[in-house]
């Protein structure tokens, strides 16, 4: 569904235009209304269509409420999730607080993620980018599951 990098500028009020390739689905398929959160290991901010962000938060609510780490999810990811709509032109307004979280400044790369978006400020995205391919030069044992993963 959601693929490919898009380097995007926000605009003076933290607004972000939805690139053309993906405004029309988003429109017909979820009227233009996303939900963006906090990623919780990451700098950067995830931006769902409405029913898949329906979806994970259905799963949020059936973890343990005793569990201190599922609690702590909840609390990050119910807590930050924001519904956004898109507007007349296809630009959504990420809040300050989302902004300031991500450090999101002028220049931000909007990945796909299949079912969803990660948000990134450009400089954070390319740092990531770096410490990921270092990373896959010197990484050690691959689990079961990636070993299996043929590409």
């Amino acid at each position: 569904m959601f693929r490919g990098l898009n380097n995007i500028n926000l605009d003076a009020k933290g607004r972000m235009a939805v690139p053309s390739r993906y405004r029309e689905m988003l429109l017909d398929r979820y009227s233009g209304r996303l939900v963006a959160t906090i990623d919780t290991q990451q700098k950067c901010l995830l931006l769902y269509p409405v029913d898949e962000w329906d979806e994970i938060q259905a799963k949020l609510d059936r973890l343990p409420s005793f569990d201190p780490h599922a609690r702590r999810v909840q609390r990050m990811l119910i807590g930050y999730a924001t519904d956004l709509e898109m507007d007349g032109s296809g630009r959504i307004l990420l809040p300050q607080v989302l902004r300031s979280y991500a450090e999101l400044d002028k220049h931000v790369a909007l990945v796909g993620q299949g079912k969803k978006f990660e948000i990134w400020s450009e400089a954070l995205w390319s740092e990531q980018m770096d410490v990921w391919t270092q990373e896959a030069g010197t990484a050690g044992e691959l689990s079961e599951e990636m070993k299996q993963l043929s590409l």
